[in-house]
């Protein structure tokens, strides 16, 4: 949609490597200074930096497009439209969705599995039925399925973990019993970087005709994500985590499930005929979609994935798993430093705790050197509890960070080391 968005070229050098300082110039915020240091900012998981390529198209819109979409006959609101539209077929191809009609834009990541727990979910659980779900999960996907559960007498039930934070999977056959209805389960997990492999997980529950519901928001922006190949029934991700602005999201959904299900809000847009005796819906996506979207963001995330699609992700993963071990490393030599998950399959996530020093003191020390971490319990409070912690530091990588980064955050640390000794 050239009215929106221009091209942008390519941030990888060639097949082995990744200019990642190169990647950086295409961020504007990460130039800036914090407390007269320059920036490192190492929380991608909760929110990822924008590149001008998005910030670019949401401001061309506003200056050149900005009206309702699919209820003018004028040619500004058709415009409008289409770029709206061209952010939906985008965020299709990112996920390689068999149709645009099974995108379905959200708020977020926790709007989408709201949606799917409280249309799809009331379909099928009832009394005495189970959802399963895993150790990992974020409250966005444990908190609408204890919802559902709660409402319908029914019982949620857990795909254990071990110590270094992976799913103990020879559990999973057992826990799918003839009364399993859903199974909802993380892609990766935010707290540990833990990569799940859900392929296996739908497998298994396909088997014994169980749908599944993949919380893709940790995922996504870590390369393009192939919902046909995983086969799941239900896809979830974030634009704000995908190099995207706030406020926009995803639902993947088989379409065949997609049409079964009822609305799940009323209003405009959602609706082919009203009348005071009764309501027919909007076909797919529509019927999902009450009221004015969120035009602004759905043009940003395809911007968003405009630029993702450029990248070279090969090269990208290399450059990630480079990043990952040689933080690993670097921060295992930290006295009274402890790694909280420690999977064989990670994204670039180190949570770690440090003995003497709360993480909030961790991360307040971290910010005077102008190094930007999460701490606190990071929405997973059973996988807290389950290590027996009250919360983590998290350093959380994209491709757009690099050693150097990596170097401040260990130079913080000593810092920390110092202003709390053991």
């Amino acid at each position: 949609m050239d009215t929106v968005t221009q091209r942008v070229e390519p941030v990888a050098t060639g097949p082995k490597t990744f200019d990642a300082e190169r990647a950086r110039a295409d961020f504007p915020l990460l130039s800036r200074s914090m407390r007269g240091k320059s920036l490192v900012y190492l929380d991608n998981a909760a929110t990822s930096q924008k590149p001008r390529h998005v910030i670019d198209a949401i401001h061309r819109y506003y200056e050149t497009l900005n009206a309702n979409v699919h209820r003018g006959v004028y040619q500004l609101s058709e415009e409008a439209t289409s770029a709206y539209e061209w952010g939906r077929a985008m965020t299709a191809r990112y996920l390689n969705a068999p149709s645009p009609a099974e995108i379905v834009f959200v708020r977020g990541a926790t709007e989408a599995v709201n949606l799917v727990a409280a249309t799809f979910g009331r379909q099928r659980v009832g009394p005495g039925d189970e959802v399963l779900v895993s150790a990992m999960e974020h409250h966005s996907n444990i908190v609408p399925w204890q919802m559902l559960c709660d409402e319908r007498g029914a019982k949620l039930r857990v795909i254990p973990m071990n110590e270094r934070g992976e799913l103990v999977l020879d559990r999973l056959p057992d826990l799918l019993t003839p009364r399993t209805r859903i199974v909802a389960v993380v892609h990766v997990s935010n707290s540990l970087g833990t990569v799940n492999p859900v392929r296996e997980i739908i497998r298994e529950a396909h088997a014994r005709d169980i749908p599944v519901v993949i919380d893709g928001a940790q995922a996504a922006p870590h390369g393009p994500v192939d919902v046909q190949a995983l086969d799941c029934d239900f896809y979830a991700v974030s634009g704000h985590k995908m190099f995207g602005p706030t406020g926009i999201g995803v639902l993947f959904g088989k379409r065949a499930l997609l049409d079964e299900m009822p609305p799940y809000q009323g209003g405009g847009e959602m609706i082919r005929s009203v009348t005071f005796e009764k309501t027919l819906y909007a076909p797919l996506p529509m019927k999902f979609e009450a009221g004015t979207p969120n035009i602004e963001g759905a043009v940003g995330l395809g911007a968003a994935v405009d630029y993702l699609r450029q990248l070279d992700w090969e090269a990208v993963a290399r450059h990630e798993a480079d990043l990952l071990a040689y933080a690993t490393e670097a921060v295992s030599d930290i006295p009274g430093l402890h790694i909280v998950g420690t999977a064989a399959r990670k994204t670039p996530v180190v949570s770690f705790t440090l003995e003497g020093a709360h993480p909030h003191d961790i991360g307040t020390v971290l910010d005077q050197e102008g190094v930007a971490v999460r701490t606190g319990h990071h929405c997973t409070q059973p996988v807290m509890d389950f290590f027996g912690i009250p919360a983590t530091a998290r350093a959380s990588m994209a491709f757009y960070n690099t050693r150097d980064d990596v170097d401040r955050l260990v130079a913080g640390l000593h810092r920390v080391r110092e202003v709390f000794p053991r």
